[in-house]
């Protein structure tokens, strides 16, 4: 029995057409995010310090939920590859490692605080997410199984934890007065909404049977790729924990500010989002390049605008954190390049065939391109944590924006050096096409739109700050248009998908 697949349309405007549904709810949920942060920066963290708490919080969830992706990995390359059961596996399998992953960070609660100084105050906030833990393991395996039967549903999702966010973050901060406590409060809430909306959508897979046989080889061969890869992540992201560590929570609430604007470039890549199962399946997509270039044709206005209104965008949080702009601007670069980088990737892991046949032999995975791509930060951590605790001890710590100017510019040379590295190694065994005329084309108009930024007042306010964005998008679509036929296309194809939608609808 083969998993159901959701189908309209060809197989090129599918693929586009989940992208930019996963695309637009994410646009809508940088507004949604701007709000709730206001909420934060000036109700409830009223200086960068109580930010950075807020954002150390963040960061030790995504520690405790390193393993969150281990099941869902290999469940939706089993499910896009007709395994039956191989989706309720997955969930079943991820419920219980996230109850886990929760008793062992209450069990490491207290030492933690004692480690960072943290006073007792906070001891209610720092047991809540327990639960935001549990709601990030099944968020995770959800998504990974829509990935596969109903890509843009995704995008339908975060609306919906958006839009419940918000609401209770604001009934519980400026009604209640809860503050920093009703923000985590209202995130677990909207996540556990966003869950029970993904267990509806995905009934019918839920309703198959266990295979404990995808299960013993997901542990058995699979745990261990994985493993290998999340412990190499947690390496490099340690530079964070050093920031904290030499410069204070407040260095962590400068780079968490503007690493909210840059993140948006990242939103790019959902417009490969329904790229990945189709290749696991081996259907042979032609519109690897097409995917590829729609996501640098959204990715560079954005990176256009982030880095030219740097300090206009973080002045909107608060005028505390306009100094951290040049932060921003370095986020922005090292937010293309890790863009580009996860897309080669993740393109290389597509093509491996290790698990076709439902088996992941252990003795095949350092020779192939999953466990190559694994030991990517391995090799970034190396080389980052000792540059950066040289600067944080020997250099600079006394100030905060400076030290973390410095972490961000060795990230950038660190991510640089592997994409290089990486795609002169693998250039004979993975090829991508890039079409270098329309890159061209598309950097042309972004660096136009840049210029027009560059020449118009600053500005200080949001709604000010929100039309000279405008603007810059509004040159580079402009332009983009004249002279690119493909961009016109993809306007009419876009135009054509959403009427078929409706009609259907």
């Amino acid at each position: 029995m083969k998993v159901k697949t959701d189908k309209s349309g060809s197989g090129e405007i599918r693929v586009r057409y989940s992208g930019f549904i996963i695309f637009a709810s994410q646009i809508l949920s940088v507004f949604t995010g701007i709000f709730f942060l206001l909420l934060l920066t000036r109700v409830s963290a009223k200086t960068p310090d109580e930010f950075g708490t807020w954002s150390f919080i963040q960061y030790l969830i995504a520690l405790f939920a390193v393993m969150s992706g281990l099941f869902p990995f290999w469940a939706t390359r089993f499910a896009a590859r007709s395994k039956e059961g191989a989706i309720k596996t997955g969930v079943v399998a991820n419920l219980i490692l996230a109850f886990v992953s929760a008793g062992i960070y209450l069990l490491a609660v207290l030492p933690i605080m004692a480690t960072f100084h943290v006073g007792s105050a906070y001891l209610l906030l720092y047991i809540l997410p327990a639960l935001q833990i549990v709601d990030t393991y099944m968020i995770a395996v959800f998504e990974g199984s829509l990935r596969v039967v109903k890509p843009h549903a995704v995008g339908y999702g975060l609306i919906v934890e958006e839009l419940v966010k918000i609401s209770l973050a604001y009934v519980l901060i400026v009604v209640l007065n809860q503050l920093l406590v009703g923000a985590m409060i209202s995130l677990i809430v909207a996540a556990a909404t966003q869950g029970f909306f993904y267990v509806w959508l995905l009934r019918d897979e839920l309703r198959q049977r266990i295979q404990r046989d995808y299960l013993r080889e997901w542990l058995r061969g699979g745990s261990v790729a994985f493993v290998y890869s999340a412990v190499g992540n947690q390496l490099f992201n340690l530079v964070l924990y050093l920031l904290v560590f030499f410069s204070g929570q407040s260095a962590l609430g400068y780079y968490q500010a503007a690493a909210t604007f840059s993140t948006v470039i990242g939103y790019a890549s959902s417009l490969a989002f329904a790229l990945y199962p189709k290749m696991l399946a081996q259907k042979c997509p032609t519109d690897v390049q097409t995917s590829f270039k729609t996501m640098i044709m959204l990715a560079l206005p954005i990176s256009a605008v982030t880095f030219m209104m740097a300090q206009s965008l973080l002045t909107v949080l608060k005028a505390d954190y306009a100094v951290a702009y040049p932060v921003l601007m370095l986020l922005t670069v090292d937010a293309l390049l890790l863009l580009v980088y996860q897309f080669y990737t993740q393109y290389m892991i597509a093509t491996d065939t290790i698990d076709i046949a439902g088996k992941i032999p252990i003795s095949e995975l350092r020779r192939n391109n999953i466990f190559k791509v694994f030991t990517i930060p391995y090799i970034q951590a190396a080389v980052a944590l000792p540059a950066v605790y040289f600067v944080l001890t020997r250099i600079v710590t006394s100030d905060p924006v400076l030290a973390t100017t410095y972490l961000v510019a060795i990230s950038i040379v660190v991510h640089f050096g592997t994409l290089a590295g990486l795609s002169f190694f693998m250039r004979k065994s993975v090829t991508l096409s890039v079409a270098p005329k329309s890159l061209a084309k598309y950097a042309v108009c972004a660096a136009a739109a840049g210029l027009v930024l560059l020449v118009l007042p600053q500005t200080t306010t949001l709604t000010s700050t929100f039309g000279k964005s405008l603007v810059g998008f509004g040159v580079y679509a402009g332009l983009l248009c004249i002279i690119d036929k493909d961009a016109r296309n993809l306007i009419r194809e876009i135009a054509r998908e959403i009427r078929v939608t409706f009609r259907q609808a």
